[in-house]
Parts: structure tokens; C-alpha cells; sequence
């Protein structure tokens, strides 16, 4: 069983059955969500929440408010092959968008990365998608460069040109 990481404000723990009616009232919907990540599907339903919740290959956790325990987003870890290399990915529901709560969860699980083994953390944003760019940068991850045309996106009707971010461990000393 995945650890519970917190920082007081936000806590990262792992998803549970139960959560899978959060999920639906997080994403069915949320036209932000189906603009940038085209791969959730809309309408979102029980079924695709219990499908990802069960699903394996990602790291995956509830981001949840540290005090109520209520769901507000999720973050998760995919590695690479020789488990040095870890991609994250995020998103927050509508409401506690720009209150810093993502930021918060995305310090939490690079460290936690680092911490077992990863030698780089990495994620991708749709250059467009500022307020995810953002997150990055201010949770110190490092633009590398534009992956151009990485990605066919069918909801946005174009090629995506994806924003490369980094953080390694001497960035955080």
C-alpha cells in the first residue's frame, strides 16, 4: 500500500472505490479538463471512474484538502522501464483552481519521486494551458524546450505542442 503524503494543506493518498463518485463530480463536465486532456472521457461516468481507480501503470492519489478530506484533484506517477525516470500528471477540480493546492501536491510527489530513486521527474503542458504551466514553474521544474506537434488532440481539433519540464535532484538544494 502507496504512504499518504501531506504537507497540513493538501494530502496525497491513494484511490479508493469509493472516491469514485468525486471523481465523476470532478470531471463529468469540466470544460477545462476535456479541453487539455482529451484522453478523460466526457461524459465522465461511474464505470471510467472505477475503470481508472482500478486501473495499474500509474502512481496514482486523490489529491484531498488536508482538514475535511474532500476530494479536490489528482496527481500521479508514471515510471520508466529502469524506475529512474518518473512523468507526472494533474489536474484540479473547477473550484480550488489558482489557490496554490496543486503546487502544493506537485512539491509533495517530486520530492516523493526523488526520494525513491527517481533521478529525473518530468511532466508536459500544452504550451496554451498557462495555469498548468505555471504550476510547474512555481513548484520549480525547469522548461527545457517545446516538444512540437507531439500530440493529436480531436477535442481541440489541432496538434498539441507540448511545453517539456524537468526537476532533478540538485534542484532541490
Amino acid at each position: 500500500m502507496r504512504k499518504k503524503l501531506s504537507d497540513g494543506t493538501v494530502e496525497l493518498r491513494p484511490w479508493r472505490d469509493r472516491d469514485a463518485a468525486a471523481l465523476v463530480e470532478c470531471l463529468n463536465g469540466d470544460e477545462e479538463i476535456a479541453r487539455w486532456l482529451d484522453r478523460v472521457p466526457q461524459p465522465y461516468t461511474t464505470e471510467d471512474a472505477l475503470g481508472y481507480i482500478r486501473s495499474d501503470g500509474e502512481e496514482k492519489y486523490a489529491i484531498t484538502d488536508a482538514v475535511t478530506g474532500r476530494v479536490i484533484g489528482s496527481i500521479g506517477l508514471t515510471w520508466g522501464e529502469t524506475h529512474d525516470v518518473a512523468e507526472i500528471g494533474y489536474w484540479a477540480r473547477a473550484d480550488v483552481r489558482g489557490r496554490g493546492v496543486m503546487t502544493r501536491a506537485l512539491r509533495l510527489l517530486a520530492a516523493h519521486a526523488l526520494g525513491t530513486g527517481a533521478e529525473r521527474v518530468q511532466l508536459r503542458a500544452d504550451v496554451l494551458n498557462v495555469p498548468s504551466r505555471r504550476v510547474a514553474e512555481k513548484a520549480g521544474f525547469t522548461l527545457e524546450g517545446v516538444l512540437r506537434a507531439a500530440h493529436w488532440n480531436y477535442r481541440l481539433g489541432r496538434r498539441q505542442d507540448w511545453a517539456m519540464y524537468s526537476l532533478l535532484p540538485g534542484d532541490l538544494e
